[in-house]
This record gives structure tokens, sequence and C-alpha cells, in this order.
């Protein structure tokens, strides 16, 4: 209490995770900007008394974002009042671009924020070239004899894989390398939980774009790698189900980001 009679903020603090292990919650997660830094221990010691040492507190400590435009640093100054919110942010580049971003980082390193690279499309700006990954997986299914809007069609499994794809028949290491980073997802998806660690799912999708990415452009320069193959049905349902796969894993992972997967960009 401070000598006016009124609370500083450190009881109400308390009271707060008082009131989520009233609710039933042991586990507690704070994220404390890296100022804050010697606000922990004395956080943690109040946690353990009024819970009689039944709660946990593992606190998250993340670092400053510094906004840039175009490498430039956006100047804003505390004392004049002149800052930029993060609404405007995202007015300005997009709930997807600010999310995908504020996660494509440890929670303790700084991150430049750059709002004139974060709306590039190039594989520079990570966001877009995730999202571009899955809308490029879209556009194979578009090439496909008969065509389509989508992956999906009937006489496939759920999610649009086909029946009757003979995926041994993938064999270059470029093919069984993205296999492998497919299957990795749900053990991935685990570890990022158990860890507190959103990052890795960010980096896992990137990772798996870029894998794609450079087997599409592979089989534009060498044509027996194409994932359709006019004179050949057996390796094009092989290949299609391998995309399949792609665009269900990136959507999947975006989800829990909380970005948007499109079919198409313009």
């Amino acid at each position: 209490m401070k000598s006016d009679g009124s609370y500083t903020y450190f009881a109400s603090d308390i009271a707060n995770h008082k009131n989520k292990f009233d609710r039933g919650f042991s586990n507690l997660i704070d994220v404390f900007g890296a100022d804050h830094g010697g606000y922990i221990k004395r956080m943690q010691a109040a946690v353990k008394a009024v819970t009689a040492g039944k709660a946990t507190l593992d606190v998250k400590v993340v670092q400053l974002v510094r906004l840039l435009r175009s490498g430039e640093p956006v100047k804003m100054s505390k004392r004049s009042g002149d800052f930029v919110t993060l609404r405007e942010v995202v007015d300005e580049v997009g709930s997807d671009a600010v999310r995908f971003m504020m996660l494509f980082r440890k929670n303790d390193a700084v991150l430049d924020f750059d709002l004139a690279k974060v709306i590039e499309q190039s594989k520079d700006n990570a966001v877009f070239y995730v999202q571009y990954g899955h809308a490029r997986g879209h556009s194979v299914f578009q090439e496909r004899p008969g065509g389509g809007s989508g992956p999906a069609g009937g006489g496939r499994r759920p999610g649009g894989v086909s029946a009757e794809a003979a995926v041994e028949r993938l064999t270059d290491p470029a093919e069984l390398d993205l296999l492998r980073r497919l299957a990795a997802l749900p053990r991935m998806i685990e570890a990022a939980a158990v860890a507190h660690e959103p990052h890795r799912i960010a980096f896992y999708l990137y990772d798996l774009a870029s894998e794609f990415h450079a087997l599409w452009t592979r089989g534009r320069d060498l044509p027996y790698l194409r994932f359709i193959i006019n004179n050949d049905a057996e390796i094009t349902k092989a290949r299609l189900a391998l995309v399949q796969g792609v665009v269900s894993v990136l959507a999947s992972g975006l989800a829990v980001l909380g970005v948007h997967a499109p079919d198409e960009m313009r």
C-alpha cells in the first residue's frame, strides 16, 4: 500500500493470480517485458504464498519490438506521446502479418518489425512465403487432369488424398525429405506446447514451405520431377498425395497460429 492509501499494481497482481488459482488453475504463465525482469522472483514468491505452494508461476520474458519502415526506425517517444499502437500496425499490414511475425522469433529475442518488409511478396517475407506455399499447393490441383477447385474430390480419402496413391513411387531425396518433414508435425506441435515455444511452429511452417517451393522449382527445370506427369497416372497420384499433405499441414499449422491459409494469392 502506498502512503496515500492506494495499492500498488503488485497488490492487484497478487489478487489476479490468487483468482486464477481459486478457479482451478495451478500452472500459471505470465508474459513480462524485458524491463520487468526484477519483478519475477517476488511475483513467484507471492504466488507460492497465496496458494500454499500448490501453484507454479512460469514467467516468459519478451524482448521489445523495434518498429522499422524500409530499414529505418520509426521514431517514437513516450515523453512526447508520439508512438505507434498495435492497432495502427494491424490496420496497415493486416493481422496475419502481425501474428506470424510476432511468433517468428524466440520470445527472448528482439524483433525488428519492418512495416515495408512484411507486405513484400518475397522469400524474405516469412508470412507471405508460407501462405504462398499453401496457395501454390492448391494451384497444382488446378492443373491435374480434370482440373477442380482444390485438393478434395470424389473417390478420395478425408483431406482429398487419393486412396490409390502409390506413395512408394516417391523416391527422389527431396520428396522423401518432404515426407519426413510432414510426419514430424504431431511431435513438433507437442514439443512446442510442452516447452511453451510457439515460435517452433512458425519456424517449422517456413521450413516446410521452403522445401515445397524448392521441389516445385526443380520440377519446372526437370520435367520428370513435375507433380503431374501426363503419361504416368501412378506417379501423378503419388505426387498429388504429397502436395495434399503439404497443403493440409500448412493449413493446420497456420490455423494454430491464428493465421489464414489462402487458396490463392493475387
